[in-house]
């Protein structure tokens, strides 16, 4: 799954750290997130979302090749 994660934080002028105490989470999963390590829980996602309020299909889109 791709991203835009760090262009939205950033955008905002927040920290990884900022943003995952924003949402509940570490710093750590926000770095796994962004470096498309790791896939956010469903609760996640939309948590992220509302932070930018935004879809969450304007934050993530599945790998063109799954």
């Amino acid at each position: 799954m791709q991203n835009n994660l760090t262009n939205r934080r950033e955008d905002e002028g927040l920290s990884q750290g900022e943003l995952a105490g924003a949402v509940g989470v570490t710093r750590q999963t926000i770095n796994a997130i962004e470096r498309n390590r790791y896939d956010p829980s469903l609760e996640l996602a939309f948590k992220l979302a509302d932070h930018f309020d935004c879809r969450i299909e304007e934050i993530f889109e599945p790998d063109q090749d799954e």
